[in-house]
């Protein structure tokens, strides 16, 4: 009797678990995403951009290389195999430290979009999951949510800058890359599968751009979110799953009915007139199909366009991700990097024709060993959060605290 009873409990606790540790994530509900109390939630999220993926505007190389193979062929060059080697180490160590997740907190944000780039997550333990680990552990001692975003995937999904690829998106066409893609997503799913502060995933960053000649790829985007969706699914049935439009996360006219119960649409805007008719054919979306909608990407705009555009998505019940969370130079971000002394010179050779033919007059304009060492050491100092500045009057048009306190 007694031991009967004992198998009744255990197959009756078995039955609950589910359900009570979905009750700790944040999941979609209808038109809404809600907390693990089913409470509704609105991100205000910021996007980690220039740290798995770096990008060249961001490092202030405009007219220069901009992918992040071509920003790592110019560090070899400059610093050579062994240095270039420390200096990425040290860069992606010291680019998002807890101190930026703590000043983030202080903000007023709730969450926090990292873009990853899938080569830093093809074992175990590679080193991506040692750096994305630390990151969500500090997310969840400050209380933020952080969503995973595919931004660099294999094959690449864009043929731009932006997914480190080789100029075009192969992904669609590629079985290799596509069985590549879904191992990735599922060692992620495997890691983080039974963690509540990890919000979702964002499965593929702006698929297919409005370029001339790859509109048929929009009929592949869906079914490979589909393929995607069900190796998660496999794993993990806790975690949101974000969906972007083709043509830069832009177009939902790819989209059919929804096939998960647990996701989420994904648009990005930029450079655009915020006003209703620009988040119409989105609001429609979600009318129709009674699902949530998020704005993953926006901003690299003043702080009167971005204050407008906050306070049209809030009035839409709409959540947001702004981009990015720090750059060099420029105010459009939390915060800015200060370009280190020398940096002027690096600029100025990575901006110089970059080929095989041109190595004698590459060798006449180098900077010398000392300025270019002293250059890349100190912009792994002043990538440090207690170097750079920070941008009230951006954080006042996000509707944040505009003099956080850094404790």
């Amino acid at each position: 009797m007694m031991l009967r009873r004992l198998v009744r409990l255990v197959a009756f606790s078995i039955c609950l678990t589910p359900l009570s540790l979905l009750a700790q994530f944040a999941h979609t509900r209808q038109k809404q995403i809600v907390d693990g109390s089913n409470k509704p939630l609105l991100l205000r999220a910021i996007s980690l951009g220039n740290w798995f993926v770096p990008e060249g505007y961001m490092w202030n190389f405009d007219g220069g290389p901009q992918s992040s193979r071509e920003i790592e062929a110019l560090v070899a060059e400059l610093l050579g195999p062994d240095k270039s080697a420390i200096f990425w180490r040290r860069y992606r160590e010291n680019y998002t430290t807890q101190r930026d997740i703590h000043l983030l907190h202080e903000a007023g944000f709730n969450a926090i979009r990292v873009p990853i780039h899938y080569k830093y997550f093809e074992t175990s333990n590679a080193e991506g999951f040692a750096l994305l680990d630390h990151v969500i552990q500090w997310s969840r001692e400050e209380g933020l949510y952080v969503i995973i975003d595919m931004h660099a995937a294999p094959g690449g999904q864009t043929g731009a800058n932006i997914d480190d690829s080789y100029g075009y998106p192969w992904i669609y066409d590629s079985p290799i890359e596509q069985a590549h893609l879904v191992a990735i997503w599922q060692r992620l799913a495997k890691r983080y599968k039974d963690n509540p502060t990890v919000l979702g995933y964002d499965l593929l960053n702006e698929p297919i751009p409005n370029y001339p000649g790859l509109a048929p790829l929009n009929l592949k985007l869906e079914p490979l979110y589909k393929k995607l969706t069900a190796a998660v699914r496999e794993i993990d049935s806790h975690h949101i799953l974000f969906l972007g439009g083709a043509q830069w996360d832009s177009n939902f006219g790819v989209f059919g009915p929804p096939f998960d119960s647990n996701t989420a649409y994904t648009f990005h805007q930029y450079w655009m007139t915020p006003d209703q008719k620009a988040l119409q054919p989105y609001l429609d979306f979600r009318d129709r199909y009674n699902v949530p909608l998020w704005l993953g990407e926006s901003g690299e705009n003043t702080d009167e366009w971005v204050a407008q555009y906050v306070a049209l998505l809030n009035k839409n019940d709409i959540g947001w991700a702004f981009w990015p969370y720090k750059k060099m130079l420029k105010t459009s971000s939390v915060v800015t990097i200060t370009p280190p002394e020398g940096w002027d010179q690096i600029v100025a050779f990575a901006k110089l024709p970059r080929d095989m033919g041109k190595v004698k007059e590459r060798l006449t304009a180098r900077p010398s060993q000392q300025i270019i060492d002293h250059a890349f050491d100190g912009l792994l100092e002043n990538i440090q959060l207690e170097h750079c500045q920070i941008n009230s009057g951006y954080l006042r048009a996000l509707g944040l605290k505009s003099a956080p306190l850094l404790q």
